[in-house]
Formats: C-alpha cells, sequence, structure tokens
C-alpha cells in the first residue's frame, strides 16, 4: 500500500520522464504552504540546466503532461516554477480506509532486511549507573525497537565494561576488608561458594575507596594493577571473585534499566572476549596486519584522502597488555563467530568517535568485517539548565536510578495538579505515574538531534502541555475515552468520507508515518518519530476541535470520524512504541 506521496511522486516523476527529464526529478512532498496546496514538487528548478528552459518553462511541459496523464490532479505553478498539486477528496478517503485496515497503520516492513547487532548502554560493573548513560540507552532501545518493527534480524548487547584496572582495585579493597575470604587463597581447589561475599551498595563503596587510595599511593596502584594481570592470566580465586563482581552487577543494573523499560538480548562483557585476544594478536602479527613499533604492536589505520591525522591502533602495549581497542576487535570476531551479523551499530557518544573509527579501520584491514559494516552511531551531551553537563544540585554525578526517581515525584504532583488519576486505585495511579516519568525521559532526549547536546528540564518536560512524552500519552488516553464512549454508545466506526479540510490534514499526517520511518531508519534518528508523533497528535486536536465526532447527527460522517480517530490511535501507539513510551489505558 503506497502512500499519496509516493503516489504522487510516480506520477509526476512519469510527466519529467514524458517531456524528456529523469523521473527522479518528479519527487513529491508536503507543502511547507498548506494554504496553497497540501503538495509541492521542486523539480521544475534542478531541471533546468538539463532542458536548456527556465523553470517556469520546464514546469509548464510537466503540467500540460499531468493534464494528459492524471486529470483528477490539479496543479498550478508558483513564484520561478514550483508545481503546487492537490490531489482529488478521494484519494484521501481511499488512503485512510486503507490504514485502518492495516494493523501497522501503514508502516511498511524493510525489503531488504539484515541481521543487526546494536551494542549500546555500556555500563561499568560495580559503578552506578549516571545520567551519562541516559542517551546511549534511550537511544539504543529506540533503534531497535525500530529496526525490529522494520523486519531486521536484531540482537541487543550491553557490552559491560566488566575487565581492567577497575576490577584490580575491587579484588584488592576486598581483601583489605576481609583478608580471610578463600578467594584470595592461592592454594584453594574449590568449590567457590555460590554466593556473593559483596552486595552493589559493598561495590558502590570498595571501588571508589581504591581508586582514591590508588591515587595517592602508587604502590597501591601497583598492587591493583599485580592483582589485574593475575585475574586476566586466570586466577581462579580472582575469576571467581569476577563472576560475583558480574552477577552482583547485572542484577542491579537490569532494575535500573528495567525501570526504563530498556531491554537487551545479550549481557556479555569485555571479559567474555578475554581468551580470544591471544589468537587474533596471533592473527594479526602472522598477516602482517600489525607490526611492531618500540616495543608495541599496532595496526595503522590512517588513508591518503584522511582529512586528519588518525594515530595507529595500538594492539599490543610495550609492557605486553592488550588494551580497550583490542577488546573491541576481539568481540568483533566473537559477534562474527556467533550472530555473522551484516551490520553492527554503536550506539557511543562522540567522544570516541576516533577511537571507533582506529577500530572499524583494523577491523576491517584485517578481514573481521566488510567496509561499511561497523557504524558509530554517536551522540552529543546532556546538560543542565546551566549549559553544563547535567548534575547533582552538589556537584556530583547525577545517579540515573535518582533521576528517574525524581521524575516519578514530579509527575506524581503533574497528575495531581492536572487533576488526572483521581478515578485510580493507589495501585493504577502508580503504574500511570511511572509511564509518565518514562515518558518525560525519554521524549525529552529522543526528540533531539542525536548528534546535538541537550537541556535537561524536568519541570518542562514532565508537562501535560507542549511537546512533550506526557501530552503525546494524555493525547492517546483521550482517544481512548473517546472510542470507549462511542463503543458505550453503541456507536460503531465506519467508512471514511471526506467532508472537511481537518480530516484531510489529518490523513496527510497519518500517510507521513511510512517516509518518518524510512528517514528515522536510514539516519538512525528516532527525533524523526518524535516528530511525527507530535505532528500527528497536533493533527488530532485539529481535526477533533473542527469535526464533531460524537455529537454529529448524520450517522455515516460520525462513523467516518470515529475510524480516523482509530486509526489515529493505532499509529500514535505504534509510533510511541518505537520511542519506549507506554500509553496508560487511562489518566
Amino acid at each position: 500500500m503506497t502512500s499519496i506521496v509516493e503516489q504522487l511522486s510516480s506520477a509526476v516523476g512519469a510527466a519529467f520522464e514524458a517531456v524528456g527529464l529523469s523521473a527522479d526529478l518528479g519527487t513529491v512532498f508536503e507543502s511547507d504552504r498548506p494554504d496553497l496546496a497540501p503538495y509541492q514538487c521542486n523539480g521544475a528548478m534542478a531541471a533546468a540546466k538539463q532542458a536548456k528552459k527556465a523553470p517556469r518553462a520546464v514546469a509548464e511541459d510537466v503540467k500540460a503532461r499531468l493534464a494528459e496523464l492524471h486529470p483528477h490532479l490539479e496543479v498550478e505553478i508558483a513564484g520561478p516554477g514550483f508545481l503546487n498539486i492537490t490531489p482529488a477528496g478521494n484519494v484521501y478517503a481511499i488512503r485512510a480506509n486503507g490504514l485502518s485496515e492495516d494493523d501497522r497503520a501503514g508502516g511498511r516492513k524493510s525489503t531488504a532486511p539484515k541481521r543487526l547487532i546494536i551494542d549500546f548502554g555500556g555500563p561499568n560493573v560495580a559503578k552506578p549507573m549516571h545520567v551519562g548513560h541516559l542517551r546511549s540507552s534511550v537511544i539504543g532501545d529506540s533503534l531497535q525497537r525500530l529496526m525490529r518493527f522494520r523486519g531486521h534480524d536484531v540482537t541487543s548487547d550491553i557490552h559491560l565494561g566488566d575487565w581492567g584496572l577497575q576490577m584490580g582495585h575491587l579484588v584488592t579493597e576486598l581483601e583489605d576488608e576481609k583478608p580471610d575470604l578463600v578467594y584470595y587463597d592461592a592454594d584453594f581447589t574449590g568449590p567457590y561458594p555460590d554466593e556473593p561475599p559483596v552486595t552493589i551498595e559493598d561495590l558502590a563503596r570498595l571501588y571508589p575507596q581504591a581508586s582514591a587510595k590508588a591515587k595517592e599511593d602508587p604502590e597501591r596502584n601497583a598492587r591493583s594493577r599485580k592483582a589485574t594481570a593475575e585475574l586476566q592470566a586466570g586466577r581462579a580465586g580472582y575469576r571467581a571473585l569476577l563472576r560475583h563482581f558480574i552477577n552482583v552487577s547485572i542484577a542491579a543494573l537490569k532494575e535500573d534499566f528495567g525501570a526504563l523499560g530498556v531491554h537487551f538480548d545479550l549481557w556479555k562483557g569485555e571479559s567474555d572476549v578475554n581468551d580470544l585476544i591471544p589468537e587474533l594478536v596471533r592473527d594479526f602479527k602472522d598477516r602482517g596486519v600489525a607490526e611492531e613499533s618500540d616495543g608495541a604492536w599496532i595496526v595503522r589505520v590512517a588513508r591518503e584522502d584522511d582529512k586528519k591525522e588518525l594515530a595507529p591502533l595500538i594492539l599490543v602495549s610495550s609492557q605486553g597488555s592488550a588494551l580497550y581497542a583490542t577488546t573491541d576487535l576481539a568481540t568483533i570476531l566473537d559477534r562474527k563467530r556467533e550472530q555473522d551479523p551484516e551490520l553492527t551499530l554503536y550506539v557511543v557518544d562522540l567522544g570516541q568517535s576516533d577511537h571507533f573509527e582506529q577500530v572499524f579501520r583494523a577491523a576491517y584491514k584485517a578481514g573481521l568485517a566488510e567496509e561499511g559494516a561497523l557504524e558509530h552511531v554517536k551522540f552529543g551531551t546532556v546538560n543542565g539548565t546551566d549549559g553544563k553537563r547535567l548534575r547533582t544540585r552538589a556537584g556530583g554525578t547525577f545517579r540515573l536510578a535518582d533521576l528517574i526517581n525524581e521524575a516519578r515525584d514530579r509527575a506524581r504532583a503533574r497528575l495531581n495538579e492536572a487533576g488526572l488519576g483521581a478515578e485510580l486505585t493507589s495501585d493504577e495511579f502508580e503504574t500511570v505515574a511511572r509511564a509518565v516519568a518514562n515518558a518525560a525521559i525519554k521524549f525529552s532526549d529522543l526528540q533531539n538531534v542525536r548528534t546535538t547536546n541537550y537541556i535537561f528540564d524536568l519541570d518542562r518536560f514532565v508537562s501535560f502541555e507542549g511537546k512533550t512524552g506526557p501530552y503525546l500519552q494524555y493525547q492517546a488516553v483521550r482517544i481512548k475515552s473517546l472510542l470507549k464512549k462511542a463503543g458505550d454508545q453503541g456507536v460503531a466506526p465506519g467508512a471514511v468520507t471526506i467532508s472537511d479540510k481537518a480530516e484531510e490534514a489529518l490523513i496527510r499526517r497519518l500517510d507521513a508515518f511510512e517516509g518518518a520511518l524510512s528517514r528515522a531508519e536510514r539516519d538512525r534518528a528516532p527525533n524523526v518519530l518524535c516528530e511525527h508523533a507530535y505532528g500527528l497528535a497536533q493533527a488530532f486536536s485539529g481535526f477533533y476541535a473542527a469535526c464533531p465526532i460524537l455529537p454529529e447527527k448524520d450517522e455515516a460522517i460520525r462513523a467516518s470520524r470515529l475510524r480516523l480517530a482509530q486509526t489515529t490511535l493505532t499509529q500514535l501507539e505504534i509510533v510511541l512504541g518505537l520511542i519506549g513510551i507506554d500509553v496508560p489505558e487511562r489518566m
């Protein structure tokens, strides 16, 4: 089922082709002056040089052919050669009825589905999630929802930071507090206890303690480094502790992510690929992908056409240790063997751009992935109202759990202020408050172009007015209430007919869904979905104000408008679902 825009583009493209020009020039889009015409085409401007005519003359030729090929189209020429296009009224009704019968509300599946891995979240073991993890989490989650909706085979991986010096800090600090634990007895042969010797609170305390001591005392730092080396070499007691650290952290992380409605298929970490590193390093050396340089092994990744210098990737340091980039390459190798993805998306902040460029080029050079199969989906920072990185009032790191709890408090207050939820039970009210809080958090982030920084203003975002997630939820709940009332009155939806311009405007917004999906997928841009959801809600508000539904006396018109409301709700819930926002049954 093609959209109105696609139908018009095909028709106008054929007219351009009929006058000897490229059909691509006939691309039609919604007009930025709907008071003049709902659609326009600017192809005549681009065709002037090729046609060796003034743009308006080209437009006249195309208009004449359109009159022959599609006499039902009303076409006017504006300015130097813009084509303003108005389709016949029945086009809207046909499209609306088609959308109403489609459980995907016009959103198609990709014609070229792929096996995808989306790497996002990326928290560190033993460190509480902070607001810096927010963008990766909600952008990555939205992308996995979008890609699955488009028909791709998606595997999401949290890619835990569970390897390196931080683990050595934990091992040694715990030893200082509990030296008698069997994990520190080199002669202990096991089995080690199933119950962890630490809680998540312990881990949150032990790591900063150890890190602070190590910064002040070189010997203390050297001790942690030694423990890290022994852990990575396979010391049994330390490996058993690592597993406890990981399990305790994952349990806590699942609560934080679960509170946001974010889920992963894989909970793998850097430690899962450690055993692949020796094999990978040998292969890189044997095939000449890596070369020795001042005692280290490096991969040269610079290219002649680079606009800025890109340093070589260090595969093995001069001290003989594998680095973060090495682990990333081992992860690519692991995924190639386990999932064999055609495309891997890394949802990581802008600051890691050079790192990923090094890793990707090294992977391509080594044949671990096809050129273009690895993509860095980069994003900017979350800032406070002062324009600086979002922090607590005391100036510390803003824990994600604290942000979620604060959003829920604000949501409860706003619901009460708006007189919403008064008829709900306490459990239902709490469920709605959580949904509203998540909508505020997610929409505030996702509505922005991801590569930009944005100001996080919770007071503004937890509002049922303006461009916010709660506003969209409220609009959807409003439609649900309307449909329920209609059902209670025995009024059923019927075939769509057009009797008002506001109906046409609403249908144009519904019709734009597939285009929004396509752009969001192509550009990895959840903000496009946010814009569509908001535009759809706005169009429905205009339609609802201009076109009475239940009070309408004409049964056919009433049934038609009810069908439009029903279709709007279906599409709005789908779009909101793609950005991770749940719609309550009532407020």
